[in-house]
């Protein structure tokens, strides 16, 4: 199976459960009550991820930081980051493409868990 399906199939299942969580819990909460609606969601799902997730970085082989975390780092594969705002912003696109080009990642998701519906509040970026 080709990586491009592989990724398809993996952001399918990822986006499924985190509607799931929403309809659950709906908007407007925390955003640590929606990360554990998706972490619920993913282990019913056997969909194997990494939750606030270190990430050292480095520059030029020098550790300048440690405090760094990733929301969900999905399969090693897809990068996945949460708002809970009212409207996604450049910035938060940045911050992901950022997250996905230190992980080596290329697919990820940004999910704003304060919209109405909750396909309105993902967006999915690939490299």
């Amino acid at each position: 199976m080709d990586d491009e399906l592989i990724h398809k199939e993996l952001t399918e299942q990822i986006i499924g459960a985190a509607i799931e969580a929403y309809r659950f819990w709906g908007p407007g909460l925390y955003e640590e009550i929606d990360e554990r609606g998706l972490c619920a969601e993913l282990t019913l799902r056997k969909v194997a991820f990494e939750n606030q997730l270190p990430l050292p970085l480095l520059d030029k082989g020098a550790r300048v930081a440690d405090d760094l975390q990733l929301d969900w780092w999905v399969e090693q594969k897809v990068v996945v980051e949460a708002k809970t705002v009212k409207k996604l912003l450049p910035v938060h696109e940045a911050q992901l493409l950022t997250y996905m080009r230190l992980t080596n990642s290329r697919v990820g998701l940004l999910i704003n868990c304060n919209v109405a519906l909750p396909k309105n509040g993902i967006v999915r970026r690939a490299l």
